[in-house]
């Protein structure tokens, strides 16, 4: 979620917030009901964005466990292809030092 997203998210949950504390405190009820339906109010909207935040946890967490798969097996990748050059390199090295050796063994009596 991006974090244009995430502070709309924030202040559309603030209004509902508020608009129903608003509500609830201009209500014909009793001081104590009052008080419990803010206290409901409250704990609900504060349970809605704990889900929230636990939904975004785990779509993170999913993103990044992939991501580092993907990391790991690049660079397993990266060092099997350096490998492989490596390898080709030092093939390439010892075909030019057996041709050295033989045009050396030309010289020598």
């Amino acid at each position: 979620m991006s974090q244009n997203n995430g502070s709309t998210a924030l202040a559309i949950l603030a209004g509902i917030a508020l608009g129903a504390a608003a509500g609830i405190l201009f209500a014909p009820d009793k001081g104590s009901k009052t008080r419990e339906k803010i206290k409901g109010g409250i704990d609900e909207a504060k349970n809605k964005a704990k889900g929230k935040f636990d939904e975004a946890k785990s779509k993170f967490q999913g993103k990044y466990s992939g991501t580092r798969q993907n990391v790991e097996g690049t660079y397993e990748d990266l060092l099997s292809s350096l490998s492989h050059r490596a390898e080709d390199a030092i093939t390439f090295l010892e075909n030019k030092l057996a041709e050295l050796k033989s045009q050396n063994t030309k010289f020598q009596k």
